[in-house]
């Protein structure tokens, strides 16, 4: 499938919506995120927070994993929405090391990710640039 500009538009707006999907009651800084998968499906994910620090979720993460459990191994791009509970985002939410660890482990040198604040305001950068000397399974074959 080719991706086109109005399937890019509607995965910002997917992780725009997937805000309200977080769980963020210790925080209250909600992320979506909205993964799109090379056939052209979209994958939505909220942060999870817990208690325990430890056992909560990337929304990133959330939805790689939703992809990943579904069969789905090959990616596109992502888009991160973020900010305080409630609020539209003020600045650009971008992936933590766990979560661009993983999209090493899935996505291909191609891959893209789009940090939003609204649908006409965002950045696109490449994996490459957020995580530039990662580590995949290349690195242990």
């Amino acid at each position: 499938m080719i991706i086109d500009q109005l399937k890019l538009e509607e995965l910002r707006f997917a992780a725009l919506q997937a805000r309200e999907m977080a769980y963020a009651p210790y925080s209250h800084y909600t992320v979506g995120a909205a993964l799109l998968t090379k056939s052209g499906k979209i994958y939505q994910g909220g942060n999870i927070e817990n208690a325990s620090y430890g056992a909560a979720n990337c929304a990133e993460r959330t939805a790689i994993f939703k992809a990943v459990s579904d069969g789905c191994r090959e990616f596109h791009s992502i888009a991160v929405a973020g900010g305080m509970e409630g609020c539209t985002p003020t600045d650009y939410a971008y992936p933590c090391g766990i979560c661009r660890q993983v999209m090493q482990e899935f996505a291909g040198e191609t891959f893209r990710v789009f940090v939003v604040k609204s649908e006409t305001d965002y950045r696109e950068i490449s994996l490459k640039e957020l995580l530039p000397y990662g580590f995949g399974g290349e690195s242990i074959r």
